[in-house]
């Protein structure tokens, strides 16, 4: 991976943009640009406010180069209370400004999206080509976003992903990490099935595709497919604790939001490109070691 694809012909091009820097894809995406000698800016909200169509429209950044775009309202109990505000960051007009000046640019963006924009009701994964049906606030935002950059005319790759997990940042297996350790027992609902996804592996899989020149909407996750439960079960195991960990049904945890039961990906097209993902397991036992790694520099 060099993202040579994109710039081939251009050899005095900048690189890439990574939007939401120090986020948890972000970073991960900012890291393997640096790995593979890719010249990049990384900008967060001080350097570019996504929600502000006048920020991004006298930005200064570079509107030719591969623009990665991790930044998101992900707080999915928060956007049912402000959606108003998760709409500006995920489905905007400082959204479609960025879009318009990428395309005037001849740039191309790589657009970050989720599982939410589905029902959550199927029974089998779902397709790129399904139609939208969000069944929350964070949803509507990210399918709103969705349709932004489809209609910009813009050169794009929309990645949707899932139970994105890393170690960095606040996530599922970080929580569950310090739960098991710290509690006899605990309650997992086991009624939603989807797919977990790897920061990293997500991060290479979007250079992957910018190095394919894949265009248009893909599904990016690790492979398999398991519960909360589950994954619960899987990250306790891979530590070591003695936790207990019982199922339990999403009605016995209310939340704001609704979540979906099914959300599992459908990941064909990707793999056509890519190759096969490799299973959520793997991808966690490679977490799990670098919390061990974190933990053992904490103690020295």
């Amino acid at each position: 991976m060099s993202l040579g694809a994109f710039y081939h012909g251009k050899p005095n091009h900048p690189g890439a943009v990574v939007v939401g820097a120090k986020g948890m894809l972000g970073t991960h995406v900012c890291e393997l640009l640096t790995s593979l000698g890719v010249p990049f800016s990384a900008v967060d909200r001080e350097e570019l406010d996504l929600s502000s169509a006048e920020a991004v429209s006298t930005s200064d950044l570079d509107m030719s180069a591969v623009w990665f775009n991790c930044a998101a309202w992900t707080d999915v109990d928060g956007a049912e209370e402000h959606e108003d505000r998760a709409l500006a960051i995920n489905g905007g007009p400082g959204l479609r400004a960025l879009c318009a000046r990428v395309k005037d640019a001849g740039g191309l963006l790589v657009h970050v999206s989720t599982d939410y924009v589905f029902e959550g009701n199927a029974s089998e994964p779902y397709e790129t080509d399904h139609p939208r049906s969000p069944i929350g606030a964070y949803g509507r935002t990210k399918a709103a976003g969705e349709v932004i950059v489809e209609t910009s005319g813009c050169d794009f790759v929309i990645a949707r992903t899932s139970w994105l997990y890393s170690p960095h940042a606040n996530n599922f297996v970080k929580t569950m990490a310090k739960l098991t350790d710290e509690r006899d027992e605990l309650k997992v609902v086991s009624d939603q099935r989807g797919r977990p996804t790897s920061a990293e592996h997500l991060a290479r899989s979007l250079v992957g595709l910018v190095d394919a020149e894949a265009q248009g909407v893909f599904h990016v996750t690790d492979g398999g497919e398991c519960t909360w439960h589950e994954f619960a079960c899987a990250t306790r195991d891979g530590l070591g604790h003695a936790c207990e960990i019982a199922p339990c049904t999403t009605d016995e945890f209310p939340r704001p939001a609704p979540r979906p039961a099914y959300s599992v990906l459908d990941l064909t097209k990707t793999e056509s490109l890519l190759g096969a993902m490799p299973s959520w397991r793997d991808n966690l036992r490679a977490v799990l070691e670098e919390l061990r790694v974190q933990d053992r520099a904490r103690s020295a």
